[in-house]
C-alpha cells in the first residue's frame, strides 16, 4: 500500500499541546555520568554504540523529568539506558529468548540477592540500589508491576514479531502501554518527586483516565516518529501506522492524518479529566498536583526531544521540525 508513496506529511503534533516544555538544570553532569555507567559494561559495539550516542537517552530524561534533582535525574537517565540496553537485547530474540533476557531485568529488580552473573543482572542491580531505598511502598509496589507488564509486553512483541502478526487497533494500544516502557518509566515520578501516591488515589477513575491519555500521547507520537527509521529496518509490525494502515485501510499519509486527529482526542481527554479531578483533602490535593505536573513535563518533553535528538530523523531533525516532511529512507539489507 505505501510502495508509490516517497514521502509523508507530519501532523503538528507540538501545536495542539497547551504546554510549555523545560530541560533539566543538572542535565550535563547526570547525562554524562550515566553515558559513562552504560558503556563500561561494554554491551554495545559498532553501529550499536553510534545508535546508543546519537538516541539522545539522557536528554530524553531531561525534557521529561526537569524538575529532577542531580542525583534524580542520575537514576532517570540509568533507568531509560537500562530500558535501551534491554530493548536492544530483545529486538533480536524470538519469543522465548526474549522472555529469558526479561526474566534476568525483573528477577535482579524484584530480588537484591538475585546473581546470574550477567552483564544485564550487574547493572539492572546497580539501577535497584539507587532507587528502591528512596521509593515510597505505594509507588514501589506499582512500579515493579509496571516492570512485570513491561517484560511480558515485550515478550509478546517478540513472539508477534517472529509470527508476522499486525494486532487490531484495539489490542495493539493495550500492548503498546506496557511494551513501551511509558508506564515504566511513570513509575519513578514518586522517586523524583519524593512523594508516594496511594493506590485508591493513583486508581481513581478520573486520574487512571489522564494516565493512559498521557501514556497514549507518547506512545502514538513515538510511533510516528520513529516510522521511518522501522520501515528502513523492516520492524513496522511493532507500530500505530501499520496497524492503521492495516484496519483501515489507509494509505501511509492517512495513517500519519488520523495519528494527528487521534492524537488531539488525547490531549482533550487529559485536559478534560484534569478539570473534574476530586479534592482528597489539601495535602493529597498539593500531591495529585505533582504527578499531574508530571505527567504533562513527559508528554510535552517527549515531543520537543523527538526533534532535539537524531535518534528518529537522524541529521535533518532540526529541519523536519520546520517542515515535517518525511523522506522514505530505502529499506537497509
Amino acid at each position: 500500500m505505501t510502495s508509490m508513496i516517497t514521502s509523508f506529511k507530519l501532523p503538528d503534533l507540538l501545536a495542539v499541546v497547551p504546554l510549555h516544555g523545560r530541560t533539566n538544570p543538572h542535565y550535563a553532569t547526570a547525562a554524562a555520568e550515566s553515558s559513562k555507567w552504560v558503556l563500561s559494561f561494554n554491551v554495545f559495539s559498532g553501529k550499536k554504540q553510534d545508535f546508543f550516542a546519537q538516541g539522545g537517552s539522557e536528554l530524553l530524561c531531561s525534557h521529561a523529568y526537569p524538575y529532577a534533582g542531580h542525583d534524580e535525574l542520575r537514576t532517570c537517565c540509568d533507568l531509560v539506558n537500562l530500558l535501551f540496553t534491554v530493548d536492544e537485547i530483545s529486538d533480536e530474540q524470538n519469543g522465548k529468548d526474549a522472555y529469558q533476557t526479561g526474566s534476568i531485568f525483573l528477577n535482579a529488580l524484584r530480588d537484591p540477592n538475585f546473581n546470574d552473573g550477567s552483564v544485564l543482572c550487574t547493572m539492572t542491580k546497580q539501577f535497584r540500589a539507587r532507587l528502591f531505598p528512596r521509593m515510597g511502598p505505594a509507588c514501589y509496589r506499582r512500579f515493579v508491576k509496571h516492570a512485570e507488564d513491561y517484560v511480558n509486553g515485550f515478550t509478546k512483541e517478540a513472539e508477534y514479531r517472529e509470527l508476522g502478526v499486525v494486532l487490531d487497533m484495539a489490542s495493539y494500544e493495550v500492548l503498546r502501554r506496557e511494551n513501551s516502557a511509558v508506564r515504566f518509566c511513570f513509575g519513578l515520578f514518586g522517586y523524583v518527586l519524593g512523594l508516594d501516591l496511594p493506590d485508591e488515589v493513583f486508581h481513581h477513575s478520573v486520574m487512571m483516565e489522564m494516565h493512559l491519555a498521557a501514556v497514549d500521547t507518547v506512545c502514538w507520537s513515538n510511533d510516528l516518529y520513529s516510522y521511518n527509521m522501522e520501515q528502513a529496518m523492516g520492524h513496522t509490525g511493532n507500530n500505530i501506522m501499520t496497524v492503521l494502515m492495516k484496519e483501515k485501510n489507509l494509505n501511509l499519509q492517512g495513517a500519519a492524518d488520523y495519528v494527528g486527529k487521534y492524537f488531539k482526542v488525547l490531549i482533550g481527554r487529559f485536559f478534560d479529566n484534569k478539570s473534574r479531578l476530586p479534592s482528597w483533602g489539601a495535602e493529597m490535593d498539593h500531591t495529585v498536583d505533582q504527578f499531574v505536573m508530571a505527567m504533562e513535563s513527559w508528554m510535552i518533553g517527549n515531543l520537543e526531544w523527538s526533534f532535539e535528538t537524531e535518534r528518529y530523523f537522524g541529521p535533518q531533525h532540526e529541519k523536519m521540525k520546520e517542515t515535517l516532511v518525511v523522506e522514505l529512507s530505502p529499506k537497509k539489507a
